[in-house]
């Protein structure tokens, strides 16, 4: 079952960017989904291969439901019907979660339309709510609610561990463009990807005019390049998200950051060249930047869908701006001497009041961010769930939560605070709360897929860039036999081979001898005497013979 939503440009209008970079006019075949037919639900009759016209199409500004089949189902309505249905059960107990079965299947992410073939998916959700239908929903049992969740971790499993085969057409390159070592590389693999995979490569209309990136150097060189090579604004990826197939990055964490700000709502896949200071993010060496290419061309990906935070800040009861974050949103006391004073709730409920220098609301990416630093916790990339850290808390009981990612939060600055607070995203663009200003925070409808580098890829990549519980291992008592020496030789501390039979080379009779360690300890006055007269092993003696430190007999 696919109710997967596609966010439809106006495809009939000229987009025209900023001077620097090139007009585009995407045409309907780019903006569909690669690996398909777009399948255009509206009023009118739909047609595969063609965006119809009508109340859900792109030329109305409306939404068109993407369908892998484009027919109703077999119980003679459509999988939207049924969702709809669904949410609207009677039982309050499940209303909560049947609607977040409904917005998580109609995300409109970007990749989720390539989830289908790869996984299964389909038949698993359409098992898993049939279960839950409103026909059977009067009679459903117990275990058949297990049955029902166990349905739906196993289809999060497949997700997590399917392939995705991608027919690239188009390639962002993200890059510093004010480092000059980046631009030479970013020429590089701008020549490589258009010669050797035909593909049109779109890099920063900033470096249109570059001297090193050297644009018409690259013209000069092969004709394909004039045609292929293209100029991207943040006007373009905001308007145009679907024009692109896989997103490049070269440079660190903070040129990833900036990729989550440039695609605001629905994200490419994206794969994450390390050439920065640290690199939680970027797990791909660019020295091998063609093998890895080749690989995500011929074989496919895997992705893994990181949450994102939908926040929204409210000044006098309205919205004003909405953004979507990667990492995290703090709310601080600012300039302000004071500590701050929130109040903080989940699903409407007073959660608690927060009096501390501020408050860290952090996805799992996050957490290895300014969470990390605050005492949060590391959180598994694939965990859905909403770290909450204070930032030096006036009470010590107000350890960092986790929290789920269905809760809405709410963080507002209440009538009586003594000052303001202020609010950022991502550590970027930072506003003022007054009182009674607030901020709501929620898992957002539009993940950012980053291709994995394997199947460990996050506990490699913390263990490489904070040495996660790096240290020397403990020697042994007795050092161990190597197998590459031969037969009854050991190998000692310095690394030479020793015959098994071979002794310490100190003198220990006079310390471990019987009645030597009895005297001294019948001198400190804690052996019995019956040590001393008969002579018996100390405890001493007993006890380094234990560890296999007293080789006499």
């Amino acid at each position: 079952m696919a109710f997967l939503h596609s966010e439809r440009t106006k495809a009939a209008t000229s987009v025209s960017a900023s001077p620097a970079a090139a007009t585009v006019t995407p045409s309907a075949a780019d903006l569909a989904p690669r690996g398909g037919s777009l399948i255009a639900t509206t009023n009118n009759k739909s047609r595969p291969g063609k965006v119809a016209s009508g109340a859900g199409s792109a030329s109305s500004g409306g939404r068109a439901i993407v369908s892998d089949r484009g027919t109703p189902n077999g119980r003679g309505r459509s999988d939207a019907q049924d969702l709809d249905a669904l949410a609207k059960s009677p039982d309050k107990k499940l209303t909560s979660t049947l609607s977040g079965l409904q917005d998580y299947f109609r995300k409109p992410c970007f990749v989720h339309s390539r989830f289908d073939d790869a996984v299964g998916a389909g038949a698993a959700v359409e098992g898993a709510l049939a279960d839950i239908s409103d026909e059977n929903f009067a009679h459903l049992s117990h275990s058949s609610l297990v049955q029902t969740a166990t349905s739906v971790r196993e289809l999060a499993k497949r997700i997590g561990q399917a392939t995705i085969q991608m027919s690239v057409r188009s390639v962002l390159v993200v890059t510093k463009a004010r480092d000059n070592s980046l631009i030479v590389l970013t020429r590089e693999l701008t020549r490589w990807l258009i010669l050797t995979r035909d593909v049109n490569v779109y890099v920063d209309a900033k470096l249109r005019l570059s001297k090193r990136f050297d644009a018409d150097g690259l013209m000069d060189d092969n004709d394909k390049v004039e045609t292929h090579l293209r100029y991207w604004t943040p006007e373009l990826t905001n308007m145009m998200p679907e024009l692109f197939d896989l997103v490049l990055t070269l440079g660190g964490d903070g040129t990833v950051l900036y990729t989550s700000w440039l695609f605001q709502k629905i994200v490419p896949p994206i794969l994450a060249f390390s050439l920065g200071s640290l690199g939680f993010l970027t797990n791909f060496p660019f020295q091998e930047y063609k093998t890895h290419l080749n690989r995500v061309f011929d074989e496919g990906i895997k992705v893994n869908l990181r949450m994102r935070f939908t926040c929204t800040v409210f000044k006098d009861g309205h919205g004003t701006e909405t953004h979507e974050v990667i990492n995290e949103i703090v709310i601080d006391r600012g300039p302000s001497p004071w500590i701050s004073m929130l109040e903080l709730y989940g699903n409407g409920h007073l959660l608690t009041l927060v009096q501390a220098d501020g408050l860290i609301l952090s996805t799992p990416t996050g957490s290895t961010a300014y969470s990390l630093s605050a005492g949060g916790s590391l959180v598994h990339p694939e965990i859905p769930a909403i770290s909450v850290t204070p930032i030096c808390p006036h009470t010590l009981s107000f350890r960092p939560m986790l929290l789920p990612d269905t809760m809405m939060l709410k963080v507002s600055v209440p009538l009586g605070a003594r000052n303001t607070a202020w609010a950022s995203f991502d550590g970027r663009h930072r506003v003022e709360l007054r009182a009674g200003d607030y901020v709501t925070v929620t898992a957002s409808q539009y993940p950012f897929p980053t291709v994995m580098a394997g199947p460990m890829d996050y506990i490699e990549s913390v263990s490489r860039t904070l040495q996660w519980n790096v240290r020397e291992h403990q020697k042994p008592f007795k050092d161990d036999v190597d197998t590459d020496s031969p037969a009854g030789a050991d190998r000692g501390s310095n690394g030479s081979a020793t015959t098994a039979d071979e002794e310490w080379d100190i003198d220990d009779s006079t310390f471990f001898s019987s009645s030597a360690s009895s005297t001294v300890l019948s001198a400190m006055g804690t052996a019995p005497q019956s040590a001393v007269t008969t002579g018996s092993s100390s405890p001493i003696q007993r006890g380094f013979s234990f560890m296999s430190l007293n080789n006499k007999s």
